[in-house]
């Protein structure tokens, strides 16, 4: 369970079988309204699972959609071949990275026994961007960190790119086999070195996910230079996220 912007408690859909949704999803009601004593809150809802629950045509619940939450989806192969002239700037920056930094780059594939290495880079990187640091950095980096405690439990992967030596690039990510795509959470790079969030975009998708078809960016937050970014790399379609809202709870109504 989190808290809103308006301190309100909210939950997501539960990460679970799509025969268990309905179960899990009751379990969630039946906390918020008989212990919380609150209507059900939901965030950030895919469609499918909106569609899985028939929540859309429910009247108990008012399902509303979140447009700047959305998440980006890219061809797989495309990102990892970059072919082809609508990707024909993000190549040139990869073949520039290639040129400068000759003999002195590495890709590793990155595991739990690498978390204080991991952690070192993060704190770098936070630190760059402290200036421009906002309620939503510091969740996500709480949010990495408590992967990173748990990864030796979780599904996710996680590669780098090593300059000199010296981890300044890493990605983190998870499968989601049903619909073969890659579900990229965490992309960083130290700024300062030309070229290396696209090498790292790239190298981390052709060795942790090589026959992924889809890529899941995830959303731009709301922030406009990371929709740019986004949006740079040709989307070929969205996940829609939605908000629901329980309406029938008999302790009270809901809020609109």
């Amino acid at each position: 369970m989190l808290m809103g912007s308006d301190d309100d408690p909210f939950t997501m859909l539960p990460w679970c079988g799509e025969e268990d949704l309905p179960h899990y999803f009751e379990v969630m009601k039946q906390y918020f309204n008989e212990v919380l004593h609150l209507p059900l809150l939901v965030y950030s809802a895919d469609e499918e699972g909106v569609k899985t629950m028939g929540l859309g045509d429910d009247p108990r619940y008012q399902v509303t959609e979140e447009s700047i939450y959305r998440d980006y989806l890219y061809s797989g192969e495309g990102l990892r071949t970059l072919a082809g002239k609508k990707y024909h700037q993000k190549k040139n920056q990869v073949n520039r990275f290639r040129r400068d930094f000759e003999g002195r780059w590495e890709y590793r594939t990155l595991t739990c026994g690498d978390r204080e290495t991991v952690l070192e880079f993060l704190d770098r990187w936070f630190a760059q961007h402290a200036a421009q640091a906002d309620e939503d950095m510091r969740y996500e980096r709480q949010g990495i960190g408590e992967i990173l405690q748990e990864c030796c439990r979780l599904s996710y992967k996680m590669g780098g790119i090593f300059i000199d030596g010296r981890l300044q690039a890493m990605s983190m990510g998870t499968l989601n086999p049903r619909e073969n795509m890659a579900v990229i959470s965490v992309e960083k790079a130290d700024p300062s070195f030309p070229g290396l969030y696209q090498m790292i975009n790239q190298q981390f998708l052709l060795h942790e996910f090589p026959e992924a078809e889809l890529v899941n960016r995830e959303d731009d937050m709301g922030h406009p230079g990371l929709r740019q970014a986004k949006e740079s790399y040709q989307p070929i379609g969205f996940a829609r996220k939605y908000t629901i809202r329980q309406l029938d709870y008999a302790g009270g109504a809901a809020k609109g």
